[in-house]
């Protein structure tokens, strides 16, 4: 045999007998292949992290603005004759004084203190002055003063929101010339607000009312919260959780363990299947006409929302729990039943705890997957304005009016106010922070929980 090698011989099947040190013709074209497999999976990666850079960079860069909100801050003479003119301080009678009045006296109050500080306001209107203040500013100083009666005829510190294209400006969405072909807001005022701003009454700060006011109309985008989004998508989330859970997992134990291998199995393991991949807009529909139209459940409910995502989650869920319960080895069952325990003791002291760390990373992905979904409750008219919070779950909370964090995006991204833009992007951050938080916790469920065998 060495001898044949060495003499390069043809072997038994024909070919040539050469070294494998030795690089060949196919050798070579088989290596130049898998360089050419290897750079297309690193070009593959490349392009995805490029996209999800510019994506991200992109929401951060034009969301990150929306947290901080410009104010303004001058001193308020809360005027007895206008404010209480009885000198009662009763509450319900303060209340017959609107928000006009209010209005009123915060201008008449912003004039006459930029008078006071030497600060030239000639070649503007006094209504114009006026105007920078938010429509928000008004509501907000009648809640303070029918909440303390004992304000009235004091001189107090209000800081009130600027309106949103004042706010633009000093982000730099608004600018001179825009001004000129703007309605809202003229040169004359943004002149107006470097002054402000040079004298520390305009100033921009970190804006927590975005994280916990409702929604705002068209008119008050700079009072524009998510409150009611967050509250709704966590009432949601905690009732998916608690429905789809328990079927879920009990759907997926006696498929797995009890259910016999059959055809009506098979077809019901396909159809799980089929569920899963099903577009998310079909089960809004389903929940429109099921549990509104028929079940006469309540419009834009978080229940409505929670019973149609639990139908989009449960096949996630139980195609995930099976995969866990078929991961334990099945020398753990034999053990058990060769110990007497009975298939059921089986399942739920052995089996079950061991495969608990997939399902609940399964259970987890799956919530976060409905947390960002859109279309079905926009089915269910969860996009309607809602401007109260949702009561306690102790109190009915889960059948009254409320939205979520998609859905709030989707509604300002649809508004035609810049700010609305700004701040779909912020609510964007909101939710992924939302879903970070959520794949954070499954990663420590399962490294918590996680067995090897």
């Amino acid at each position: 045999m060495t001898d044949a090698t060495a003499a390069d011989l043809p072997a038994s099947g024909g070919r040539p007998n050469k070294s494998i040190l030795v690089e060949d013709a196919l050798t070579r074209r088989r290596n130049r292949s898998e360089k050419r497999f290897m750079l297309y999976g690193l070009g593959a990666i490349t392009i995805s992290l490029l996209v999800l850079f510019i994506m991200l960079f992109t929401i951060f860069r034009d969301g990150t603005s929306a947290f901080f909100q410009a104010s303004l801050s001058f001193p308020v003479t809360l005027d007895a004759e206008q404010l209480d003119e009885d000198g009662n301080r009763d509450p319900a009678e303060m209340a017959s004084v609107t928000t006009i009045g209010y209005g009123n006296l915060l201008r008449a109050s912003l004039v006459d203190y930029l008078a006071a500080e030497g600060i030239s306001t000639d070649e503007i209107e006094e209504g114009n002055v006026g105007s920078l203040i938010s429509r928000d500013g008004p509501a907000q100083l009648r809640d303070r003063v029918l909440a303390d009666p004992d304000l009235i005829g004091q001189t107090v510190d209000v800081k009130i929101f600027a309106t949103s294209r004042l706010d633009g400006y000093l982000k730099g969405r608004v600018t001179m010339e825009t001004a000129l072909l703007d309605s809202n807001v003229s040169p004359e005022q943004l002149q107006l607000a470097d002054r402000l701003s040079e004298a520390g009454i305009l100033t921009t700060a970190f804006n927590l009312q975005f994280l916990t006011a409702a929604d705002a109309s068209d008119q008050r985008p700079e009072a524009a919260g998510l409150g009611v989004a967050i509250i709704g998508s966590a009432y949601m989330m905690l009732l998916v959780l608690i429905m789809a859970l328990p079927i879920g997992v009990a759907a997926s134990i006696y498929l797995e363990e009890f259910a016999p291998k059959n055809w009506i199995t098979d077809v019901i393991e396909v159809n799980i299947s089929n569920l899963a991949a099903v577009p998310s807009i079909v089960y809004g529909i389903l929940g429109l006409a099921l549990f509104i139209n028929f079940a006469g459940l309540p419009q834009s409910s978080t229940l409505v929302g929670a019973l149609v995502l639990t139908l989009m989650t449960l096949p996630t869920i139980i195609i995930a729990t099976r995969a866990s319960l078929r991961a334990v080895p099945p020398s753990i069952r034999d053990a058990a039943l060769g110990v007497g325990a009975s298939k059921m003791q089986t399942v739920f002291h052995h089996v079950l705890p061991l495969a608990m760390p997939g399902i609940l990373t399964g259970t987890i992905l799956g919530l976060a997957t409905a947390l960002g979904e859109t279309a079905p409750l926009l089915l269910i008219g969860m996009v309607a304005f809602v401007g109260d919070y949702p009561a306690s779950p102790l109190d009915g909370g889960f059948l009254d009016p409320a939205t979520a964090l998609p859905v709030q995006v989707y509604a300002w991204a649809s508004r035609s106010d810049p700010a609305f833009i700004e701040r779909s992007s912020g609510a964007i951050i909101v939710l992924l922070g939302f879903l970070l938080v959520m794949n954070a916790v499954a990663i420590v469920l399962r490294r918590r929980f996680e067995r090897r065998w």
